[in-house]
């Protein structure tokens, strides 16, 4: 079963890793794209909140012919709201639609690039010889970074929408408010836009709170991946060696290594549940306490006549958008505990792959090409991952057209020297000399056959250089050498 996820960073080394993880893109070749498409989205964000400012001035308007029973102000302002509701749709639209345009565009990069990283000097291959803790590197390739880009874009947005909107009702709120007074010893004390700090310290406490709440979150949706791509990935390798398994009888094995691993995902499911829960339990709390909570605290100023229902409701309305501005960190918790696991994968993934990438750079065997195509091996260790040595000082020379046979007892290192020699093992020292590229060709012990045409699949892993009859030609004759017992 997988081990639990090891602990992070602290908040400031999190977010100067997090930049080092966003900024390539925002620099790369397709910066102008991806900066004028967030521009965009930003504009998009700054108009809906002006018409949140549209729609409280005109609670003030409609709630106000309501009270004074105007039936030609009440009809006018259901022509206002009509207007208004329909830019807000074509608003919301706009930007849902600009924002997942930036999103596949900035996944397409992100992907191309860590695949590339992933296959850059083997560094997939060294993954799986040296055991490396960055497990199931292909969901974080696909998933994660699938959730990476349209989080981190749906939180940046959410976060700038925030922004604006306090900035945007603060003013208004302060000036709905007017003065509060207080006698504190005695004395008269007048508490100028004291909506304002009501909505402040709601916020603050439950920002806190929440944070007290749902802490256990981040380490739970961590593990929580880790166990259910563990899981997927049995179920894959069963489809691929269905054929071996079948021949061994080993159904009943499997299927205990299923369950086994399917409990993982169980039991840490039920402890998502249970940090859920209590988070849960108190946002919506604090939600359904932020609906009438304005009310209470503008209560005084409406029954003293010194407002009307219209300025009560635009007080709520104000009120209710300075206070979800100030709850950012609130109502977008569970979205923030899910986005960090994922980043912290990621940000694992790349320390691997560039600590994979150094011990390549540092190897101490020592590759040339050979002058005249012969192979050849100068005091040529051999080694295991954990350090034991399975061949030391080995010299040896094979001329272009020699037939050699390797012989020796079974875990000498005989099919780890070939690994050696095709450049793909990492744990060895001295010299190589091979042929030049593409002089030589390594069979796998286990054949593979690449997704795509027949084509493709006898040309791999090249992409061209022969023509139809040619590859007509060279199956007519594997046959035939088949069905006689030629070589």
């Amino acid at each position: 079963m997988p081990t639990a996820p090891r602990p992070h960073l602290g908040l400031v080394p999190f977010f100067v890793r997090l930049w080092r993880l966003t900024r390539p893109y925002w620099f790369s070749d397709d910066r102008w794209a991806a900066r004028g498409l967030f521009a965009v989205v930003i504009g998009l964000t700054v108009g809906g909140v002006w018409l949140e400012v549209l729609f409280n001035s005109w609670n003030n308007d409609f709630y106000n012919a309501l009270q004074e029973k105007d039936e030609a102000a009440f009809w006018t302002q259901f022509g206002v709201f009509g207007w208004l509701a329909a830019l807000f749709i074509a608003n919301f639209v706009a930007t849902r639609y600009v924002s997942l345009w930036l999103q596949i565009r900035w996944r397409d990069w992100l992907t191309k690039r860590y695949v590339d990283a992933w296959l850059e000097n083997r560094v997939y291959y060294r993954f799986q010889v040296t055991g490396a803790e960055t497990d199931n590197p292909d969901q974080r390739i696909a998933e994660d970074v699938r959730l990476f880009v349209s989080t981190t874009l749906g939180l940046l947005v959410q976060l700038i929408n925030s922004v604006l909107t306090l900035g945007a009702f603060l003013t208004i709120l302060w000036t709905l408010s007017g003065d509060f007074s207080v006698t504190l010893f005695g004395t008269e004390v007048a508490i100028p836009g004291y909506m304002v700090w009501f909505a402040l310290v709601y916020s603050v406490a439950g920002t806190w709170l929440t944070h007290k709440v749902g802490k256990p979150l981040v380490p739970l949706n961590y593990a929580q991946q880790r166990y259910e791509a563990d899981f997927r990935f049995a179920l894959v390798r069963l489809r691929e060696n269905a054929e071996q398994v079948a021949l061994y009888g080993g159904e009943a094995r499997e299927r205990a290594n299923f369950r086994a691993r399917f409990a993982g995902v169980a039991a840490n499911w039920y402890s998502l549940m249970w940090a859920g829960l209590k988070l849960n339990l108190f946002t919506s709390l604090f939600g359904q306490l932020a609906i009438v909570f304005p009310f209470i605290v503008a209560a005084p100023r409406y029954f003293s006549g010194a407002m009307q229902l219209g300025g009560l409701m635009q007080t709520a309305s104000a009120f209710g958008q300075v206070q979800g501005a100030l709850s950012f960190f609130v109502q977008a918790y569970a979205q923030l505990a899910d986005w960090k696991s994922v980043v912290d994968r990621l940000l694992d993934f790349e320390t691997a792959v560039a600590a994979a990438e150094e011990a390549a750079r540092k190897s101490p065997l020592r590759q040339e090409a050979s002058p005249d195509g012969a192979l050849a091996m100068e005091d040529v260790e051999l080694s295991l991952p954990d350090g034991r040595v399975l061949i030391a000082g080995a010299a040896a020379r094979v001329e272009p057209g020699a037939r050699i046979l390797l012989t020796g007892d079974s875990g000498s290192g005989k099919s780890t020297l070939f690994r050696l020699l095709a450049g793909i093992w990492p744990f060895g020292r001295g010299k190589l000399r091979l042929p030049p590229a593409g002089g030589v060709l390594f069979l796998p012990q286990k054949p593979y056959m690449p997704i795509g045409t027949l084509r493709e699949a006898l040309l791999y892993p090249h992409d061209g250089g022969a023509d139809d009859a040619k590859l007509r030609e060279t199956l007519d004759v594997q046959i035939v050498s088949f069905e006689t017992g030629e070589r």
